[in-house]
C-alpha cells in the first residue's frame, strides 16, 4: 500500500521493521507520523539452502540475509526512496533479528516485539490500556497497570498452542488457506476440540473432519484457538474491563476476535493496521529516537566491571574441596536445608545433592547422559532436571542420608529413592517439616526433637559421637558468618551496584555447607573487605538513583551466566542483590543448639511460602528495588516457584507497585530454554526505563 503527497521527497522517513517467525513487516513513516507505506508478506527459506552469504554482497538474495535486504530495497524503491541512505532512522523488533542482521540491514536500534506492540497501538489509539498481540510464534498480552504507570505484559511459554502456528496445522489438515478460514466459519458450531497443543491438535481434527461440515469444524478450530490464548496470557486481563486493541497475524482472522469477545466480555479493537503493528511501533520509536540523537547517556546504568574477588577464589577451592577431596570420614547425603551446623559438628563428611547436580551443568554433555539413563528408569521432562541428574549419576555412596520434606517433596521422594537404590533404608531419615509457619512454637520443638533423633539415627550408622562442646562451637561459627553475611547484605542495600549478580548469585550463601565451620566465616569477612574497597573506590560517581535496582527471586541457570549477563551488561538493569544470599534468621543460641536450628530452618526463606512473600515486601523498603526477576525453574513444577507463589507474589508486589518479570527456564536444562526470555527481559527494561527517565532508551545527559 502507498500513500504519496507532493512533499514525500522532501520529507524525513522514519523505517520500522518487524522480522517474525512467519511474516516480515515493514511501515514507512514520515516525520508527522503518518504511515506512508506497510508491507506484510509471508516468510521462507531461499531454495540454495544457504541461509548466510558467503561473500561480501548483501544484495544477491542467494541466501537469507541476502533475501532480506532484497526486500527491504524493493520496499523503499516502491516508495520512491532509492535506499536506506534516505531513511532518518530505523528500528527493527522480532524474534528473527540476530546479530548478523545488522551486517546486511543496517540499524539505529533493536527494540522489544512487546514495546513495539505497544507503540504501535498506541500511536493510533492513544488512550488504549490494554493489547493483545497473537504472531506465528508466541501471544503477548500487554496491559497499563495505573498504580505502577506502566505497561505490564505476560508472553505464552514455548508451546506453539494460542499462536498462528495452530491455526497454520489446523488450515493444512482441512486443506483450507488460512486466509479463508474465518469466511468459512460456523459460528453456531458446538464443536468442542482441543487445542492445547498445535502438533497433537490435527489428531483432534481427524476425529471430525468426515464426519461434520467444514464450517463447524472451523468454527470449533477458532473457539478452541481464542480459549488456548487466554489460558496462556489472559491471566493479565483478569478484572479489566475495556477495548482490548487485538493485533498480529491471527488477527485477520475475524472468528477468533468474535470467540475472543464472547469469552472475555470485552470489546475487540482491530486496528487499520494490525497486521503490521509491530513495524509500526518500531517505526514511531525510530522517529522519536531520532529526537533523542546527542540527549541520551548511552552508558547509564552499566553494572561495575567483573571483578577478580579473592573471596570467589577462597569459595571455589571450599567446594572443591568438599565435593571432590577424599577424607576418611564418613558420607551423609543432604539435602539443601538439612542443618550443616550439625552435620559439620559430627564430623562427617557432607555432599549436598543438589548442589552435585548443579556443578554436572557445567558439562551439558554429562547432563545429557544423565538425562538419557534417568529417562530409561521412567523419569520424564516432567521430573525436576536436578533430581533427573541424581537418578542418572553413580553418586558416592554414602554411611547415612538426611532430607526434609519441606520445601521441595518432589526431591524427598526422589531422594527416598536413590536411598532404595545405594541400600540406605534404614540408614535414611527426612525431618517431617511444616509447610507453613502456623504454630511456630509447636513446629520448633516438633523440629528441635526431630534433630535430636535424626543425630542418635547418625551415630549409630556412622560409629560417631557428637560433642555437644563441638556442637555449640558449629554454633557460634555459623553466627560469625551470619555477621560479616549481615555486614555484605547492608553494604550492598545501601550503595550503587558493587559487583555484578551474576557473580554474586553463585554464593548463594544461604544453601552453603560451609555453614557450622569457620571456613565459611574467612569468606563471608574477606567479601566483605572486598566490598567496602569497591564502595569507597566509586565514592560519589555513581549515586543509588543513578540506575536500576533489581532484585533476582530463586536461582539462575547454573549452566551459563549469559542471561544474568544481558539483564545487567546488554539492558544496563543492575542486580543489586540476590534472594539466596538473603540473611535473615535471628542468631543461633549455642546453649539451646537444636530450638535454635529449627527456628534458623523455619525461617531460611523458602520454607513457607507466605512467610517468603513478606519478606520480599519488607526488604524492598531497605534494598530500594524497582523491579523484581524470578527465574522460573521448572515452568512452575518447582515447589520454590510454583504457580501459587507466583499469584500470591504478583499480587502482592503489584499492591507495592513494584513490577515482577518471571521468566521461565531451567536451571540445568539448556534445552528447553523458551526463545522469547530475552525480549521479556528487553520489554520489561524498557517498560522501567519509560517510567523513570521518560522514554524506553535509557538516561538523559544531565
Amino acid at each position: 500500500m502507498i500513500m504519496k503527497d507532493d512533499r514525500f521527497n522532501m520529507e524525513k522517513m522514519y523505517l520500522g521493521i518487524d522480522i517474525g517467525s512467519t511474516t516480515f513487516k515493514a511501515v514507512l513513516l514520515n516525520e508527522r507520523g503518518k504511515v506512508r507505506q506497510t508491507l506484510y508478506q509471508r516468510t521462507r527459506p531461499v531454495d540454495t539452502g544457504r541461509v548466510r552469504c558467503s561473500g561480501v554482497c548483501a544484495k544477491c538474495g542467494a541466501c537469507n540475509f541476502g533475501r532480506l535486504r532484497q526486500t527491504v530495497d524493493k520496499f523503499l524503491l516502491d516508495a520512491g526512496l532509492t535506499g536506506l541512505g534516505d531513511i532518518s532512522c530505523t528500528v527493527v523488533t522480532g524474534s528473527q533479528i540476530v546479530e548478523d542482521t545488522a551486517d546486511f540491514v543496517p540499524y539505529d536500534f533493536r527494540v522489544s516485539e512487546v514495546t513495539a506492540h505497544v507503540a504501535g497501538a498506541r500511536h493510533y489509539h492513544p488512550e488504549c490500556k490494554a493489547i493483545l498481540d497473537v504472531g506465528g510464534q508466541d501471544s503477548k498480552a500487554m496491559v497499563f497497570n495505573d498504580r505502577m504507570q506502566m505497561w505490564n505484559y505476560k508472553m505464552s511459554g514455548i508451546c506453539a498452542a494460542g499462536t498462528g502456528a495452530f491455526l497454520d496445522s489446523v488450515a493444512v489438515k482441512l486443506n483450507v488457506p488460512v486466509e479463508e478460514m474465518a469466511e468459512r466459519v460456523n459460528y453456531d458450531s458446538n464443536l468442542e476440540f482441543s487445542s492445547v497443543c498445535a502438533v497433537l491438535s490435527a489428531t483432534s481434527i481427524n476425529k471430525f473432519k468426515n464426519r461434520f461440515p467444514m464450517g463447524d469444524i472451523i468454527g470449533g478450530a477458532c473457539r478452541a484457538q481464542a480459549r488456548t490464548i487466554m489460558s496462556g496470557v489472559g491471566e493479565l486481563f483478569l478484572g479489566y474491563r475495556g477495548p482490548i486493541i487485538f493485533q498480529g497475524g491471527v488477527a485477520y482472522n475475524r472468528a477468533v476476535a468474535y470467540y475472543l469477545r464472547e469469552i472475555t466480555g470485552n470489546e475487540i479493537v482491530i486496528p487499520e493496521f494490525h497486521g503490521v503493528m509491530g513495524a509500526l511501533g518500531a517505526a514511531c520509536l525510530a522517529l522519536q529516537f531520532s529526537s533523542l540523537k546527542g540527549k541520551l547517556d548511552m552508558e547509564a546504568g552499566l553494572p561495575p566491571p567483573v571483578r577478580h574477588l579473592e573471596s570467589i577464589s577462597l569459595r571455589a577451592k571450599a567446594t572443591r574441596r568438599d565435593f571432590l577431596g577424599k577424607s576418611s570420614a564418613p558420607l551423609v547425603w543432604r539435602n539443601l536445608f538439612f542443618p550443616t551446623e550439625v552435620l559439620n559438628a559430627l564430623g562427617v563428611r557432607s555432599l549436598t545433592l543438589e548442589t552435585y547436580a548443579a556443578l554436572f551443568a557445567r558439562s551439558q554433555h554429562k547432563v545429557k547422559k544423565a538425562f538419557d539413563k534417568a529417562a530409561c528408569k521412567g523419569f520424564s521432562g516432567e521430573t525436576c532436571s536436578f533430581l533427573r541428574v541424581l537418578e542418572g549419576v553413580e553418586l558416592p555412596k554414602p554411611a547415612f542420608g538426611v532430607s526434609t520434606s519441606q520445601p521441595c517433596q518432589q526431591g524427598e521422594r526422589i531422594f527416598r529413592d536413590l536411598g532404595r537404590t545405594y541400600g540406605l533404608e534404614k540408614r535414611f531419615f527426612s525431618l517431617q517439616t511444616p509447610a507453613t509457619a502456623d504454630g511456630f512454637e509447636m513446629s520448633v520443638e516438633h523440629l528441635a526433637e526431630e534433630l535430636e533423633r535424626a543425630v542418635r539415627l547418625m551415630e549409630e550408622a556412622t560409629g560417631l559421637k557428637m560433642d555437644p562442646a563441638r556442637l555449640r562451637e558449629a554454633c557460634e561459627h555459623s553466627n560469625e558468618s551470619r555477621h560479616y553475611s549481615r555486614l555484605c547484605n547492608e553494604l550492598r542495600y545501601n550503595s550503587p551496584p558493587l559487583i555484578r549478580g551474576g557473580q554474586a548469585i553463585y554464593f548463594a550463601s544461604i544453601f552453603s555447607q560451609l555453614w557450622g565451620r569457620p571456613e565459611l566465616t574467612a569468606i563471608q569477612k574477606k567479601l566483605y573487605e572486598e566490598l567496602q574497597q569497591i564502595r569507597e573506590e566509586i565514592g560519589d560517581s555513581v549515586r543509588i538513583e543513578d540506575t536500576h535496582r533489581l532484585l533476582w527471586l530463586h536461582l539462575p541457570p547454573f549452566y551459563d551466566t549469559s542471561l544474568l549477563d544481558y539483564v545487567e551488561v546488554h539492558c544496563k538493569a543492575p542486580i543489586i542483590f540476590e534472594e539466596v544470599n538473603f540473611v535473615g534468621w535471628q542468631e543461633l543460641d549455642p546453649m539451646d543448639p537444636y530450638r535454635s536450628l529449627a527456628r534458623k530452618l523455619m525461617t531460611v526463606g523458602f520454607m513457607d511460602p507466605a512467610l517468603r512473600v513478606k519478606t520480599i515486601l519488607e526488604e524492598a523498603k531497605k534494598i530500594r528495588y524497582n523491579g523484581c526477576l524470578l527465574y522460573n525453574h521448572g515452568f512452575g513444577r518447582c515447589s520454590m516457584s510454583d504457580s501459587s507463589f507466583v499469584k500470591h507474589l504478583r499480587e502482592e508486589l503489584n499492591r507495592a507497585a513494584i513490577p515482577l518479570l518471571v521468566l521461565d527456564g531451567d536451571c540445568v536444562d539448556t534445552t528447553i530454554d523458551p526463545c522469547s526470555t530475552e525480549t521479556k527481559i528487553s520489554a520489561y527494561v524498557e517498560a522501567l526505563n519509560e517510567k523513570k527517565y521518560g522514554n524506553i532508551f535509557g538516561r538523559l545527559n544531565g
